[in-house]
């Protein structure tokens, strides 16, 4: 085995979380390390063992890994809460993975879904010049306005397009369900902004927020089959400060074809990996220089 798993426990506010390293079996590990943020509501393994599968494949690469529970989930104590507020959680964390080895010297936040937005979120309320890369996959903006439009162009659009539809229409056998959830949804997305980012406060304004004042390496990664990611890029499209954000130099935005939200099928999974792996190669790289 080119890796190994070990268990640490770490302080957040006076309660105890926990989480598993896995770290290079032997030989130089590499000065950059990563803090695996989870999505909610899961624990540390992820969906399909996920963000197990994507630590051990980093460690057996010469990074050290830090995939943990938050506060109120899996075995960690405290009560539960969501990606808004677990900025403490993270920087307990990245804490914790930097006293594994005096090699490590900054820290990369990997997330996926509101696991992404919260890395976000954390960058914003707490910097960290440990902290030099961001790797963010489908991060999570939902709002009515946003989910609606998402839908109307990329369900019932496509929907339209389709000569079955109509077909079925002709025959009645379209329900009215169907029809007045098109009608509800559209009426909702053209009378409302995509998302709530005009509004001061919202979680969609701070994690902007973060993005841009960001000086980090950002590496943006959206699935082709998700509704999440539409959503995303429906707010890029519609809001002048993610238009802003989307074009900042250390910026690098990735379209995966074919995937889904979790890359369930194993070569976008692989794929994925591959390319946190080259994304913290040009981190380490960069570092030396």
């Amino acid at each position: 085995m080119s890796y190994t798993e070990s268990i640490v426990q770490f302080d957040c506010a006076g309660e105890s979380l926990l989480g598993i390293i896995a770290a290079p079996a032997k030989g130089q590990t590499a000065p950059i390390g990563v803090v695996i943020v989870v999505g909610g509501p899961q624990y540390r393994a992820g969906s399909h063992r996920m963000f197990t599968l994507l630590a051990r494949s980093l460690a057996a690469a010469g990074y050290t890994a830090l995939r943990f529970d938050y506060r109120g989930m899996g075995d960690s104590e405290g009560e539960p809460r969501d990606f808004e507020s677990i900025s403490q959680d993270i920087g307990a964390a990245v804490d914790a993975l930097m006293a594994q080895s005096s090699k490590l010297k900054e820290a990369m936040l990997w997330g996926l879904c509101d696991g992404a937005s919260a890395a976000l979120l954390d960058v914003r309320s707490r910097p960290d010049a440990r902290l030099t890369g961001l790797f963010l996959i489908n991060p999570w903006v939902r709002s009515q306005a946003g989910l609606a439009k998402a839908h109307v162009k990329h369900y019932y659009g496509r929907r339209l397009m389709q000569a079955e539809f109509w077909s079925k229409l002709m025959q009645g056998k379209v329900g009215s369900h169907a029809l007045v959830g098109l009608a509800r949804n559209a009426s909702m997305a053209w009378r409302s902004r995509p998302a709530a980012a005009d509004q001061k406060g919202s979680f969609q304004e701070l994690m902007v927020q973060g993005l841009l004042g960001f000086r980090g390496t950002v590496t943006l990664v959206l699935s082709e089959r998700d509704l999440v990611a539409k959503e995303f890029i429906e707010q890029n499209k519609t809001d002048a400060q993610w238009r802003r954000a989307m074009q900042m130099p250390n910026l690098k935005r990735i379209d995966f074809a074919g995937a889904d939200h979790i890359f369930s099928r194993a070569q976008d999974h692989n794929a994925l990996v591959a390319l946190t792996l080259r994304q913290l190669k040009q981190n380490a790289m960069a570092e030396v220089l």
